[in-house]
């Protein structure tokens, strides 16, 4: 069982990148490309394996929450947390790059950094190694911020 929870948590985490890039993909050549960007923001493609990776992490970092058992006082908060975080992470996508709202993406990704921020604390009351697996991605969300803001302004 223990790896079916594993297999599922990479599921869910990659089944919500994928509806995330279904609205991102499109949009990277066209529209994205005519925006004006700021000096420090990097190549499209590092966003692939970034975000890969940064998936993968969030997996296993729910995964082991979920290993403390359902049963288990904050699991079910943590992983609620986690889940609206990642329903977030979803949504920005959508709110950037389908609808082409640059200050309500900024909102929204600021909403998701304090989601990310609650979900760190939860999981790190459970297990430590799944909090630290989620600080390369508050970081690249920090990062992200910072883009998303300086091309609200330029644009």
């Amino acid at each position: 069982m223990k790896y079916v929870r594993l297999l599922l948590s990479l599921g869910v985490c990659f089944g919500a990148a994928a509806f995330g890039s279904a609205a991102t993909m499109p949009q990277i050549a066209t529209w994205y490309a005519a925006l004006q960007k700021p000096f420090f923001s990097p190549p499209n493609w590092i966003f692939g394996p970034v975000w890969t990776l940064l998936y993968a992490m969030m997996a296993v970092a729910a995964w082991l929450v979920w290993e403390k058992g359902w049963d288990k006082k904050g699991v079910k908060f943590a992983l609620l947390a986690f889940g609206e975080q990642l329903a977030l992470n979803v949504l920005w996508s959508f709110l950037f790059f389908a609808w082409h709202s640059l200050w309500g993406a900024y909102l929204g990704i600021i909403v998701l950094w304090a989601l990310i921020l609650l979900t760190i604390i939860r999981f790190r009351r459970l297990d430590q190694a799944a909090a630290w697996l989620l600080v390369p991605y508050i970081l690249w969300v920090s990062f992200a911020s910072f883009l998303n803001l300086a091309i609200a302004l330029l644009n």
